[in-house]
Parts: structure tokens; sequence; C-alpha cells
């Protein structure tokens, strides 16, 4: 059986086309002794030969500078390794041969079969470059090159065909004089050493582009645009004004636009719940759907606009290459912080989500600043905080506007730059107790901007919230059930005797006191003492306990609580119910500004989320940086949340 490698720069393609040859035929497991995910699969030839095909860490050079590098270079230098190919596939951007090139001339020197894969044919006539593939193959030795489109199939089964009719014979070199190929690992070559040898590489690859490569004059103004703009997008100054700006301009859009098909949903839950009380028989399960099924599942699907024009926003940011540029300015804020600038794309990532964004971090060379990346990176403010921000922004924030701002949506922006402002000051404190012994550094290409792609951003779109609503709707689904069966049971003869003294035509407060000595009443009253100081309640108190699965469960918990025992006659959504929720001892609004704030404060600083303490347990092979992530998260969460109320009660 042949095996072969794909090999490629990150975000060269190499994945996608990866997917495209193994389609549903792969799995993600993990290289021994390292957290780095191994990518395998297999496709069938037309002729039924069976290939095995190995995903290998994307990389810049063959001279390893993180895990990730060092763990390709390994498979590809190591003839012994199980992963070690036949057959390798080098996948590069056609739109960037020259940078893209470095590597497969390396790999050609270390004496492998390879495969030249020129993706993203599709952009690059869009640029104005023309690329003369029979050209570069008879200048590469007669490497076979294939073009490809893997976003949309294009060329795959080429490649496929290729790869099966290969010849194993030996590589011509690339560089005559290589010391690649003499020496045991490319990594031991001396600092001068690499060096030189790259050196030497790229003026041949200028040789050789020179040749077979030609640019129109629409590309190279393309970039003389880019250039311009960059002087305003990347300037010490107005660099992070017009970022703040744009952040403004997205939350403003994000409630003006979504507060109506939000309405909406909530509507259509609370009719569906009415209709389930009102035609089906009377009894538990009629129950348990009405108050706490669709209730819960209500309680995600009504932030599906909000979450979705969120993730829109970040799409069209990356597809015009801005995004880029983002991560450019901030490394200029972060390093003072003391951390490393590759920390940066991993701390934009947790702007949608922590686990992926603990994953990113594999990136970053230096062990103790991946370390502090990792503890802080929960901090920025994910997609699962969104729900708990809107819901309380509109209940303690006026729908009003100052001129033409949006309270509400300066409300949002601000618990944003909340969670950034944590990961500073954190990483300030960090800094002193984890020392790094050499600085960081961050290199990357700034690519030109680009008119945003629909259908990319529609895919990602699509994706993303997929993957939000069904991951978090398992969840929510399995705790709204196990909450209703808490909330409308409790110890024996204890529910009974809280409504013996109540007048049974009094349905609220029958409902209250029931609610109160169930379970899950029980739980809220005993940490009830703990959270007081904070504003908060015990229905709030339960809220708390049950978000420590996932965050967002905070909304499904409310929407389950304020519905079990409610009379549905009244027509009141949850927001309604929450709105008019009245504190019994002092007769004031339990949800206030202050208590509002000191909410919202708590979700941004606490660690909420049980799969990300999982994931940094994977990455850090102990289960002590968890804890102590856990604890840090949680004192400084209190802490602040504690503070919020004061200031503001």
């Amino acid at each position: 059986m042949r095996k072969i490698a794909l090999v490629g720069n990150p975000n060269s393609g190499k994945t996608s086309v990866f997917n495209q040859l193994t389609g549903l035929n792969q799995h993600v497991g993990n290289y021994p002794g390292v957290t780095v995910d191994r990518h395998a699969g297999k496709f069938k030839s037309h002729k039924g030969a069976v290939i095995d095909v190995i995903d290998l860490p994307g990389t810049y050079s063959i001279f390893p500078k993180s895990t990730d590098e060092q763990v390709a270079t390994e498979i590809l230098v190591s003839k012994d390794h199980q992963d070690h190919p036949d057959l390798t596939v080098v996948v590069v951007d056609a739109t960037n041969l020259e940078r893209n090139l470095l590597l497969f001339t390396q790999i050609k020197d270390l004496g492998l079969a390879s495969i030249l894969v020129l993706n993203m044919v599709d952009l690059v006539s869009k640029e104005g470059i023309k690329i003369d593939s029979p050209k570069l193959s008879e200048l590469l030795s007669g490497t076979q090159v294939v073009e490809v489109d893997a976003k949309n199939g294009q060329g795959i089964s080429d490649l496929k065909r290729t790869i099966v009719q290969h010849s194993l014979a030996e590589e011509k070199p690339f560089l005559a004089d290589s010391r690649i190929s003499d020496n045991g690992s490319p990594g031991d070559l001396s600092g001068e050493d690499q060096v030189l040898d790259t050196n030497t590489r790229y003026r041949k690859i200028k040789q050789i582009l020179s040749f077979c490569q030609s640019k129109s004059e629409t590309n190279q103004s393309r970039k003389q645009l880019s250039r311009r703009l960059d002087q305003v997008a990347t300037h010490p100054i107005w660099g992070y004004a017009i970022f703040l700006l744009i952040l403004f301009i997205i939350f403003q859009t994000i409630y003006e636009l979504a507060s109506v098909p939000m309405d909406l949903i909530d509507e259509v839950f609370l009719v569906a719940s009415q209709w389930v009380l009102a035609n089906l028989p009377p009894g538990i399960l009629t129950d348990l759907i009405a108050e706490g099924i669709v209730p819960g599942i209500g309680g995600v699907v009504i932030f599906i606009p909000q979450i979705a024009l969120l993730f829109a926003f970040i799409a069209i940011l990356e597809e015009t290459g801005y995004m880029s540029r983002v991560v450019f300015i901030m490394d200029r804020l972060m390093r003072p912080f003391g951390l490393s600038g590759k920390s940066l794309v991993p701390l934009m990532s947790g702007m949608a989500c922590a686990i992926p964004a603990v994953m990113a971090t594999r990136s970053i060379d230096q062990w103790k600043e991946r370390l502090l990346t990792i503890l802080v990176v929960p901090l920025t403010s994910c997609s699962a905080r969104l729900p708990v921000y809107v819901l309380l922004i509109a209940l303690v924030v006026p729908e009003q506007k100052l001129g033409w701002i949006n309270l509400q949506g300066a409300a949002l922006l601000f618990m944003y730059l909340l969670g950034i402002a944590g990961v500073l000051l954190v990483s300030l404190l960090l800094k002193s107790l984890i020392k790094t012994k050499r600085k960081g550094f961050l290199v990357m290409e700034m690519p030109t901007y680009k008119i945003p792609r629909l259908q990319n951003v529609w895919l990602l779109l699509y994706e993303k919230t997929k993957l939000f609503v069904w991951e978090a709707g398992k969840i929510i689904l399995a705790i709204s059930i196990v909450l209703w069966v808490l909330a409308s049971y409790g110890p024996p003869g204890r529910m009974e005797q809280a409504v013996s003294g109540i007048d049974p035509e009094l349905e609220d407060q029958v409902a209250a006191a029931k609610l109160e000595n169930s379970y899950i009443g029980i739980m809220g009253k005993a940490i009830e003492p703990t959270i007081e100081p904070l504003g908060y309640d015990w229905r709030i108190g339960i809220a708390l306990i049950t978000s420590f699965a996932a965050r967002e469960v905070f909304v499904s918990t409310m929407a389950t609580i304020y519905s079990v025992g409610e009379d549905f006659e009244e027509n009141e959504t949850l927001m309604e119910r929450m709105r008019n929720e009245v504190n019994p001892t002092t007769g004031e609004k339990v949800y206030t500004l202050a208590t509002g704030f000191s909410l919202m404060v708590f979700y941004a600083f606490a660690m909420q989320c049980m799969s990300t303490l999982a994931v940094v347990r994977r990455e850090t092979k102990s289960w002590k940086w968890p804890v102590i992530q856990f604890i840090y998260m949680f004192v400084l969460a209190y802490g602040a949340s504690l503070l919020t109320y004061n200031l503001l009660a």
C-alpha cells in the first residue's frame, strides 16, 4: 500500500486538499508524546488501489521553530518513522509561489519523491498572475505539477491520477551543494547555515519564477493600493482608532438588525409552549415539553440572529485581509504585557471559541509563552457569552439612543473590551511569575486587500452558526430536562407543606413556593448567602451552578426556572417575566443596573466551560494548570463582580 504525505505552509489549503482526497474516510488522533493532531485517511484509485494519506502539520520550513514543525520535519527526515511517506504531495498557494516554493525545494533536497500542487488557481487569474505550469515543471527538474482549486474540487481527479501513476524514482536535488541532504537533521544546522541556505534558495526560486510567472499591472497596482491603505490601517495611532470604530459599528449593527427576528423567535417559542399545554393531554410529559424542552431550546435559537451577524462580520474582515492588519497592530500593544506576537492569533480566535483558540497556541514555539497564552485565552469574550450579555443588556440597559449611538450596542462593545482588558492585566501579572528566556516575535505576511467572496462568507457563517447551535443545543437540551425535573420535584412532603397555607387561587404564589422548595430551589438557597453580596438571588444562583458546564446554559436555565408553574395565558415572554421579577423582601426589581452588570462581569471572567478545561489539560498534559486557571478566574470574577455591584448600587 502506497503512503503519501501532504505538506505545505499554513493557510495554503493543504487540509482542503486532504478533505477532497479522503472525504469521510479519515480520522484524527495524536502523535505519541506530543499534543499535535495526526490527520490520516485513505482513498481508492480508479483501479481499486488503496492510498494512505497523512496530512502533516503546516510548516514554513524544515528548520523547525515550533512543535508542529518539529513533528513534520521528523516524519520527512526519519525513514524509520511510521508515517514516513513513499511520496510527498507539496501543496502551495499559487498566488504566492515565491514564499511557498521554499519548503518544496527543501523537500526535494531531502531526496523525497514529490508532486507539486498549485492550489487556489481560481484566484491566480483574478489577481492578474499567469503561471506556465509545464515550464515550471521543466525548471524543477521534471517535477510533476498539478493545478487544483481545493474549495470546489477542481483538479482533484487529476491529482489522484498523478499520485497513482507517479514513479518513485529518486529526485534530482534543487541545490547541488545543499547541506540539507548531508545532515542528520536539518534542525541541527547552525543558525548562520540556515540563513545562508534559505537566502540561496530564494535567489534561485526568483530566477525560476522570472521564466514561468508573470504579473500584470493590475496585480502591481493592487499591491500599491494595499500599501497605501496599510499606511493608515497599521498606523500607530489611526490603526487603533479605525479598529475601535469598526468594532463599534459592528456591535451597533448587531443590535439594530437582530432585534426584530429575536422578538419574533421569542414569540414563536412562547406560542409553542402555549400550544403544547392546550393541545396535549395533561401530565408529566406535557409539562416537561412545555416548561423544560421548548423554553430551553428557545433560549438558544433566539440568539441565532446576533451570533450569525457576528460571525458574518468576522468572515468579512478575514476575507478582505483586514484581520491580518488587526493582528499586526495589536502585536505592538501586547508585547509589554509579556505575550508573544504569535499569541495574537489564538487570542483573536478566542472571540469565537476558547477551545480551538487553546489548540491554536501550538504555533508558539516557546513553552512558557504558550502556557501564558493558554491561561489568558478564556478571558476573551467568546460566542457563548454573547447570549448572556444580550439578555442582561436588554433587561437593564434602556433601549435608547444618544444621537446615533445605541446604548445597548455600546454596552455590548464595553463587555468585549472588558475581556481584552482582563487579558492584558492578567498577562501583566503572570509575566512576573512565568519567566521567558527570550522575547517572542511576530513574522507574518500581509495579504493584499480583497473584495469578500460572498460564497466564502456564507460557508463560514453557516458552519460556525451550525456548530454553535448543535454543540450548545445538545448540552442545553440535556440540562433543560434535568433542570425541569429538579425544579418540579422536591423532598417528599416539603413542597406540599410549603403551599399548605397559601390560597390555591393565588397560582403565582403557589408556583413560587413550590419552586423555592424543589431540589433546585434548595440548591439555590444553599449558595444564596455567598452570592447575595454580588446582588444575586437564589434563582440566579441556580443559573450560576448550571453554567459551569457551559456559559450559554444561563439563558435556558432562566427560561426553565421562569417557565415552571407559570401561567402561560399571561402571554409573557422570558424577558418580560425577568423584567417584572421583584425581590419579596425589599419589593425592588431583582434585575437592576447594578445586578445586571455585576452578573455580566462575573460571566466575563469566570471559567464556566468544562470543555475548555479538558482541552487545557490535554495541551499542558497536567491537571495543575487547569486547576490554577479555574481558581484564578473564579476569584477574579467574584472580586470584579463585587466591586461592580457596589459601585453601581
